[in-house]
Protein backbone atom coordinates (compact mmCIF):
# COMPACT_ATOMS: atom_id res chain seq x y z
CA UNK A 1 0.00 0.00 0.00
CA UNK A 2 1.33 3.41 -0.95
CA UNK A 3 2.50 5.75 1.78
CA UNK A 4 0.15 8.41 3.06
CA UNK A 5 1.06 11.91 1.88
CA UNK A 6 1.16 14.38 4.75
CA UNK A 7 2.19 17.58 2.89
CA UNK A 8 0.88 18.92 -0.44
CA UNK A 9 2.21 22.08 -2.14
CA UNK A 10 2.95 23.46 -5.65
CA UNK A 11 6.03 25.63 -6.17
CA UNK A 12 5.26 27.44 -9.41
CA UNK A 13 7.96 28.44 -11.89
CA UNK A 14 7.01 31.48 -14.01
CA UNK A 15 9.03 30.33 -17.02
CA UNK A 16 6.80 27.23 -17.37
CA UNK A 17 3.65 29.33 -17.89
CA UNK A 18 1.42 26.67 -16.33
CA UNK A 19 -2.23 27.41 -15.66
CA UNK A 20 -2.82 24.19 -13.72
CA UNK A 21 -0.82 21.36 -12.11
CA UNK A 22 -1.98 18.09 -10.52
CA UNK A 23 -0.22 16.80 -7.42
CA UNK A 24 1.28 13.41 -8.39
CA UNK A 25 0.03 11.42 -5.38
CA UNK A 26 -3.58 10.67 -4.43
CA UNK A 27 -3.12 8.92 -1.03
CA UNK A 28 -4.13 11.57 1.47
CA UNK A 29 -5.36 11.56 5.05
CA UNK A 30 -7.35 13.75 7.35
CA UNK A 31 -4.01 14.98 8.75
CA UNK A 32 -2.55 16.03 5.38
CA UNK A 33 -1.40 19.66 5.28
CA UNK A 34 -2.32 21.56 2.11
CA UNK A 35 -0.36 24.78 1.41
CA UNK A 36 -1.78 27.14 -1.21
CA UNK A 37 0.32 30.13 -2.37
CA UNK A 38 -0.98 33.67 -2.77
CA UNK A 39 -1.58 33.40 -6.53
CA UNK A 40 -3.12 29.91 -6.41
CA UNK A 41 -6.32 28.05 -5.75
CA UNK A 42 -6.49 24.32 -4.89
CA UNK A 43 -9.40 22.01 -5.79
CA UNK A 44 -9.82 18.41 -4.62
CA UNK A 45 -11.60 15.82 -6.76
CA UNK A 46 -12.68 12.41 -5.53
CA UNK A 47 -14.95 9.84 -7.17
CA UNK A 48 -15.75 12.33 -9.94
CA UNK A 49 -16.92 15.03 -7.54
CA UNK A 50 -15.44 18.25 -6.24
CA UNK A 51 -14.52 17.52 -2.63
CA UNK A 52 -13.38 21.01 -1.69
CA UNK A 53 -11.88 24.35 -2.77
CA UNK A 54 -9.07 26.11 -0.93
CA UNK A 55 -7.68 29.62 -1.32
CA UNK A 56 -4.27 30.94 -0.19
CA UNK A 57 -3.10 29.65 3.19
CA UNK A 58 -2.38 26.42 5.10
CA UNK A 59 -5.21 23.90 5.41
CA UNK A 60 -5.67 20.54 7.14
CA UNK A 61 -7.73 18.10 5.08
CA UNK A 62 -9.99 16.91 7.89
CA UNK A 63 -13.70 16.26 8.08
CA UNK A 64 -14.26 19.75 9.47
CA UNK A 65 -12.95 21.30 6.25
CA UNK A 66 -14.28 18.49 4.08
CA UNK A 67 -17.61 17.29 5.48
CA UNK A 68 -18.33 15.48 2.22
CA UNK A 69 -15.65 12.89 3.19
CA UNK A 70 -18.11 11.37 5.66
CA UNK A 71 -20.58 10.71 2.86
CA UNK A 72 -18.04 9.49 0.31
CA UNK A 73 -15.83 7.36 2.57
CA UNK A 74 -17.70 7.12 5.86
CA UNK A 75 -14.83 8.83 7.64
CA UNK A 76 -15.69 9.59 11.27
CA UNK A 77 -14.61 12.62 13.25
CA UNK A 78 -11.09 12.53 14.71
CA UNK A 79 -8.21 10.19 14.02
CA UNK A 80 -5.92 9.83 11.05
CA UNK A 81 -8.19 8.51 8.33
CA UNK A 82 -6.79 7.86 4.81
CA UNK A 83 -8.71 8.64 1.65
CA UNK A 84 -8.01 9.00 -2.08
CA UNK A 85 -8.34 12.33 -3.92
CA UNK A 86 -6.74 14.33 -6.73
CA UNK A 87 -5.35 17.72 -5.77
CA UNK A 88 -5.28 20.32 -8.56
CA UNK A 89 -3.53 23.66 -8.20
CA UNK A 90 -4.67 26.50 -10.44
CA UNK A 91 -2.39 29.46 -11.17
CA UNK A 92 -4.46 32.66 -11.00
CA UNK A 93 -1.75 35.06 -12.15
CA UNK A 94 -2.41 37.10 -15.30
CA UNK A 95 -0.14 36.07 -18.21
CA UNK A 96 0.11 39.01 -20.62
CA UNK A 97 2.40 37.39 -23.17
CA UNK A 98 0.08 34.97 -24.95
CA UNK A 99 0.55 35.51 -28.68
CA UNK A 100 -2.10 35.00 -31.33
CA UNK A 101 -2.03 35.17 -35.12
CA UNK A 102 -4.49 34.60 -37.93
CA UNK A 103 -4.02 32.77 -41.18
CA UNK A 104 -4.43 34.67 -44.46
CA UNK A 105 -7.74 36.49 -44.95
CA UNK A 106 -8.83 38.05 -48.24
CA UNK A 107 -10.10 41.63 -48.17
CA UNK A 108 -11.22 43.95 -50.98
CA UNK A 109 -9.09 47.03 -50.44
CA UNK A 110 -10.95 50.31 -51.20
CA UNK A 111 -7.75 52.15 -52.13
CA UNK A 112 -6.34 49.64 -54.63
CA UNK A 113 -9.71 48.17 -55.67
CA UNK A 114 -8.39 44.63 -55.52
CA UNK A 115 -8.45 41.62 -53.22
CA UNK A 116 -5.60 41.80 -50.70
CA UNK A 117 -4.48 38.91 -48.44
CA UNK A 118 -4.09 40.20 -44.88
CA UNK A 119 -2.38 38.75 -41.83
CA UNK A 120 -3.07 39.93 -38.26
CA UNK A 121 -1.00 39.36 -35.11
CA UNK A 122 -1.31 40.36 -31.48
CA UNK A 123 -1.29 39.44 -27.79
CA UNK A 124 -3.86 38.88 -25.10
CA UNK A 125 -3.95 38.45 -21.33
CA UNK A 126 -6.43 36.26 -19.43
CA UNK A 127 -7.14 35.44 -15.80
CA UNK A 128 -8.79 32.34 -14.35
CA UNK A 129 -11.74 33.48 -12.26
CA UNK A 130 -13.63 30.16 -12.00
CA UNK A 131 -11.08 27.41 -11.31
CA UNK A 132 -13.70 24.65 -11.09
CA UNK A 133 -15.23 25.51 -14.48
CA UNK A 134 -11.76 25.78 -16.01
CA UNK A 135 -10.69 22.34 -14.75
CA UNK A 136 -13.96 20.61 -15.64
CA UNK A 137 -14.12 21.96 -19.21
CA UNK A 138 -10.49 22.06 -20.28
CA UNK A 139 -8.06 20.00 -18.27
CA UNK A 140 -9.54 16.49 -18.45
CA UNK A 141 -7.08 13.65 -17.83
CA UNK A 142 -3.82 15.60 -18.24
CA UNK A 143 -1.48 16.37 -15.35
CA UNK A 144 -0.63 19.94 -16.39
CA UNK A 145 -2.20 22.66 -18.49
CA UNK A 146 0.15 25.22 -20.06
CA UNK A 147 -0.17 28.43 -22.04
CA UNK A 148 0.86 26.47 -25.12
CA UNK A 149 -1.98 23.99 -24.61
CA UNK A 150 -4.36 26.90 -24.19
CA UNK A 151 -3.37 28.55 -27.47
CA UNK A 152 -3.48 25.19 -29.28
CA UNK A 153 -6.94 24.34 -27.95
CA UNK A 154 -8.37 27.72 -28.84
CA UNK A 155 -6.47 28.45 -32.06
CA UNK A 156 -9.44 27.71 -34.33
CA UNK A 157 -11.93 29.70 -32.26
CA UNK A 158 -9.52 32.63 -31.84
CA UNK A 159 -8.70 32.81 -35.55
CA UNK A 160 -12.34 32.54 -36.60
CA UNK A 161 -13.64 35.23 -34.26
CA UNK A 162 -10.65 37.51 -34.84
CA UNK A 163 -10.85 37.35 -38.64
CA UNK A 164 -14.60 37.92 -38.63
CA UNK A 165 -14.40 40.97 -36.35
CA UNK A 166 -11.44 42.53 -38.21
CA UNK A 167 -13.07 42.15 -41.63
CA UNK A 168 -16.41 43.52 -40.41
CA UNK A 169 -14.69 46.53 -38.82
CA UNK A 170 -12.51 47.54 -41.79
CA UNK A 171 -15.24 46.86 -44.36
CA UNK A 172 -17.89 48.90 -42.52
CA UNK A 173 -15.42 51.79 -42.07
CA UNK A 174 -13.92 51.43 -45.59
CA UNK A 175 -10.38 51.29 -44.25
CA UNK A 176 -7.55 50.56 -46.71
CA UNK A 177 -4.30 48.75 -46.04
CA UNK A 178 -2.38 52.05 -46.29
CA UNK A 179 -4.15 53.56 -43.26
CA UNK A 180 -5.19 50.51 -41.24
CA UNK A 181 -2.40 50.98 -38.65
CA UNK A 182 -4.15 54.12 -37.42
CA UNK A 183 -7.18 52.06 -36.36
CA UNK A 184 -5.49 49.30 -34.33
CA UNK A 185 -6.69 50.66 -30.97
CA UNK A 186 -10.33 50.71 -32.06
CA UNK A 187 -10.01 47.29 -33.61
CA UNK A 188 -8.42 45.86 -30.47
CA UNK A 189 -11.26 47.11 -28.29
CA UNK A 190 -13.90 45.74 -30.68
CA UNK A 191 -12.21 42.34 -30.61
CA UNK A 192 -11.87 42.32 -26.82
CA UNK A 193 -15.59 42.98 -26.38
CA UNK A 194 -16.49 40.44 -29.06
CA UNK A 195 -14.61 37.48 -27.57
CA UNK A 196 -14.85 38.25 -23.83
CA UNK A 197 -18.06 36.21 -23.47
CA UNK A 198 -16.44 33.25 -25.18
CA UNK A 199 -13.66 33.06 -22.57
CA UNK A 200 -16.12 33.36 -19.69
CA UNK A 201 -17.62 30.00 -20.70
CA UNK A 202 -14.30 28.35 -19.75
CA UNK A 203 -13.76 30.15 -16.45
CA UNK A 204 -11.53 32.93 -17.81
CA UNK A 205 -11.72 36.69 -17.70
CA UNK A 206 -10.19 38.42 -20.71
CA UNK A 207 -8.09 41.20 -19.18
CA UNK A 208 -6.49 42.64 -22.31
CA UNK A 209 -6.45 42.10 -26.04
CA UNK A 210 -4.14 43.85 -28.49
CA UNK A 211 -3.57 43.84 -32.23
CA UNK A 212 0.09 44.58 -32.85
CA UNK A 213 0.01 44.50 -36.64
CA UNK A 214 -2.20 43.98 -39.68
CA UNK A 215 -0.22 43.65 -42.89
CA UNK A 216 -0.21 42.14 -46.36
CA UNK A 217 0.47 38.41 -46.15
CA UNK A 218 3.85 38.08 -47.88
CA UNK A 219 3.70 34.29 -47.66
CA UNK A 220 1.16 34.13 -50.50
CA UNK A 221 1.84 34.72 -54.20
CA UNK A 222 -0.87 37.38 -54.32
CA UNK A 223 0.66 39.14 -51.33
CA UNK A 224 4.11 39.19 -52.91
CA UNK A 225 2.71 40.71 -56.11
CA UNK A 226 0.78 43.38 -54.20
CA UNK A 227 3.80 44.34 -52.09
CA UNK A 228 5.89 44.62 -55.26
CA UNK A 229 3.24 46.83 -56.89
CA UNK A 230 3.05 49.04 -53.78
CA UNK A 231 6.83 49.41 -53.79
CA UNK A 232 6.81 50.35 -57.48
CA UNK A 233 4.04 52.88 -56.88
CA UNK A 234 6.06 54.53 -54.11
CA UNK A 235 9.12 54.68 -56.39
CA UNK A 236 7.04 56.27 -59.16
CA UNK A 237 5.66 58.92 -56.81
CA UNK A 238 9.14 59.74 -55.51
CA UNK A 239 10.70 59.65 -58.98
CA UNK A 240 7.89 61.62 -60.63
CA UNK A 241 7.07 59.17 -63.44
CA UNK A 242 3.95 57.20 -64.32
CA UNK A 243 3.33 53.46 -64.47
CA UNK A 244 3.08 53.64 -68.27
CA UNK A 245 6.47 55.32 -68.47
CA UNK A 246 8.02 52.68 -66.21
CA UNK A 247 6.70 50.00 -68.56
CA UNK A 248 8.30 51.79 -71.52
CA UNK A 249 11.59 52.01 -69.63
CA UNK A 250 11.50 48.27 -68.89
CA UNK A 251 10.57 47.34 -72.44
CA UNK A 252 13.27 49.60 -73.86
CA UNK A 253 15.86 48.07 -71.54
CA UNK A 254 14.90 44.58 -72.68
CA UNK A 255 15.08 45.61 -76.33
CA UNK A 256 18.52 47.16 -75.83
CA UNK A 257 19.72 44.11 -73.90
CA UNK A 258 18.64 41.94 -76.79
CA UNK A 259 20.69 43.88 -79.33
CA UNK A 260 23.85 41.99 -78.50
CA UNK A 261 22.10 38.65 -78.92
CA UNK A 262 20.35 39.46 -82.21
CA UNK A 263 21.75 39.20 -85.71
CA UNK A 264 20.95 41.11 -88.86
CA UNK A 265 17.30 42.15 -88.98
CA UNK A 266 16.62 41.10 -85.36
CA UNK A 267 19.37 43.35 -84.05
CA UNK A 268 18.23 46.27 -86.21
CA UNK A 269 14.62 45.78 -85.17
CA UNK A 270 15.64 45.85 -81.52
CA UNK A 271 17.43 49.16 -82.04
CA UNK A 272 14.43 50.66 -83.84
CA UNK A 273 11.97 49.49 -81.16
CA UNK A 274 14.12 50.77 -78.30
CA UNK A 275 14.68 54.12 -80.00
CA UNK A 276 10.98 54.48 -80.76
CA UNK A 277 10.01 53.70 -77.17
CA UNK A 278 12.36 56.28 -75.73
CA UNK A 279 11.37 58.95 -78.25
CA UNK A 280 7.69 58.39 -77.52
CA UNK A 281 8.36 59.65 -74.01
CA UNK A 282 9.20 63.10 -75.37
CA UNK A 283 6.76 63.22 -78.27
CA UNK A 284 8.71 61.56 -81.09
CA UNK A 285 8.52 58.01 -82.42
CA UNK A 286 9.88 56.05 -85.37
CA UNK A 287 7.22 53.38 -85.59
CA UNK A 288 4.28 55.50 -84.49
CA UNK A 289 4.98 59.17 -85.18
CA UNK A 290 2.59 61.76 -83.82
CA UNK A 291 0.04 62.94 -86.39
CA UNK A 292 -0.63 66.64 -86.76
CA UNK A 293 -3.42 66.73 -89.31
CA UNK A 294 -5.22 69.99 -89.96
CA UNK A 295 -2.60 71.98 -88.07
CA UNK A 296 -0.90 75.17 -89.16
CA UNK A 297 2.61 75.21 -87.74
CA UNK A 298 4.53 78.27 -88.83
CA UNK A 299 8.20 77.32 -89.41
CA UNK A 300 9.24 80.87 -88.57
CA UNK A 301 7.69 80.89 -85.11
CA UNK A 302 9.44 78.95 -82.38
CA UNK A 303 6.73 79.41 -79.71
CA UNK A 304 3.99 77.77 -81.80
CA UNK A 305 1.72 75.64 -79.56
CA UNK A 306 1.07 72.21 -81.11
CA UNK A 307 -2.56 71.05 -81.16
CA UNK A 308 -4.36 68.94 -80.20
CA UNK A 309 -3.06 69.27 -76.63
CA UNK A 310 -0.90 66.50 -75.23
CA UNK A 311 1.68 66.13 -72.48
CA UNK A 312 5.22 67.28 -73.18
CA UNK A 313 8.33 67.42 -71.01
CA UNK A 314 9.86 70.77 -70.11
CA UNK A 315 13.34 71.23 -71.60
CA UNK A 316 14.39 73.08 -68.45
CA UNK A 317 13.01 71.04 -65.49
CA UNK A 318 11.95 67.81 -67.29
CA UNK A 319 8.49 67.86 -65.71
CA UNK A 320 5.28 67.24 -67.69
CA UNK A 321 2.81 69.91 -68.76
CA UNK A 322 0.12 70.28 -71.42
CA UNK A 323 1.12 71.48 -74.88
CA UNK A 324 -1.65 74.08 -74.84
CA UNK A 325 0.29 75.99 -72.18
CA UNK A 326 2.67 78.73 -73.24
CA UNK A 327 4.98 78.35 -70.26
CA UNK A 328 5.99 75.45 -68.02
CA UNK A 329 3.81 75.68 -64.89
CA UNK A 330 6.63 74.16 -62.82
CA UNK A 331 9.56 76.46 -63.63
CA UNK A 332 8.18 79.20 -65.92
CA UNK A 333 10.36 78.28 -68.89
CA UNK A 334 8.68 79.17 -72.24
CA UNK A 335 7.28 76.28 -74.26
CA UNK A 336 9.44 76.25 -77.41
CA UNK A 337 7.75 73.65 -79.62
CA UNK A 338 9.46 71.76 -82.43
CA UNK A 339 7.54 72.49 -85.67
CA UNK A 340 7.62 68.79 -86.57
CA UNK A 341 6.98 66.76 -83.38
CA UNK A 342 5.93 69.39 -80.85
CA UNK A 343 8.59 68.52 -78.26
CA UNK A 344 9.79 71.36 -76.03
CA UNK A 345 13.30 72.65 -76.73
CA UNK A 346 15.69 75.13 -75.21
CA UNK A 347 15.31 78.60 -76.73
CA UNK A 348 18.88 78.38 -78.07
CA UNK A 349 18.67 74.80 -79.36
CA UNK A 350 19.85 74.21 -82.96
CA UNK A 351 18.14 70.82 -83.29
CA UNK A 352 15.06 69.25 -81.72
CA UNK A 353 16.03 66.98 -78.82
CA UNK A 354 13.35 64.49 -79.86
CA UNK A 355 13.31 64.18 -83.64
CA UNK A 356 16.46 66.07 -84.69
CA UNK A 357 14.68 68.67 -86.84
CA UNK A 358 16.86 71.72 -87.42
CA UNK A 359 15.80 74.75 -85.43
CA UNK A 360 18.29 77.26 -86.84
CA UNK A 361 15.51 79.09 -88.72
CA UNK A 362 13.79 79.63 -85.39
CA UNK A 363 16.80 81.11 -83.62
CA UNK A 364 18.14 83.31 -86.39
CA UNK A 365 18.66 86.57 -84.65
CA UNK A 366 18.65 88.51 -87.91
CA UNK A 367 15.00 87.62 -88.46
CA UNK A 368 13.93 88.29 -84.88
CA UNK A 369 12.44 91.56 -83.81
CA UNK A 370 13.45 93.46 -80.73
CA UNK A 371 11.74 92.78 -77.46
CA UNK A 372 8.37 94.43 -76.97
CA UNK A 373 4.65 93.85 -76.68
CA UNK A 374 2.06 92.74 -79.24
CA UNK A 375 0.18 95.67 -80.79
CA UNK A 376 -3.10 93.74 -80.68
CA UNK A 377 -3.14 91.99 -77.25
CA UNK A 378 -0.11 93.51 -75.45
CA UNK A 379 1.44 90.05 -74.99
CA UNK A 380 5.17 90.24 -74.15
CA UNK A 381 6.91 89.02 -77.30
CA UNK A 382 10.58 88.58 -76.55
CA UNK A 383 12.18 87.69 -79.96
CA UNK A 384 9.05 86.06 -81.45
CA UNK A 385 8.13 86.92 -85.06
CA UNK A 386 4.48 86.15 -84.32
CA UNK A 387 2.51 86.81 -81.14
CA UNK A 388 2.14 83.47 -79.27
CA UNK A 389 -1.11 84.72 -77.77
CA UNK A 390 -3.07 86.03 -80.80
CA UNK A 391 -0.85 85.16 -83.81
CA UNK A 392 -0.39 88.72 -85.10
CA UNK A 393 2.77 89.16 -87.18
CA UNK A 394 5.11 91.78 -85.83
CA UNK A 395 6.49 94.25 -88.32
Amino acid sequence: MAAIIDFVKWDTRPEEQLFAWKFPATNLSTYTQLVVSESQEAILFSKGQVVGKFGPGKHTLNTENLPILRNLFGIPFGGKNPFSAEVWFVNKLIPLNLDWTTDSMMYHDPDYQTMVPLLAKGRYGIKIVDAEKFLMKLVGTTTTFSAGQLTDNFYGATVSKTKSTILQFIMSNKIGIKTISAFLDGLSESLRISIATFWEEYGFQLISFYITTIEVDSNTDAGKMILKAMSQQSAQIIGGYTWQQSQVFDAADKAIDGMGNGKGENSLLGIVIATNMMENLTGGGLLNPVSYKNQEINPDFKNTVVTPPREVYCSNCAKKFSSNMKFCPHCGDPYTACPKCGADNDVNAKKCVSCGTGLSVLTNESSAITQGSCKRCSYKLGHALYCPNCGLKNE
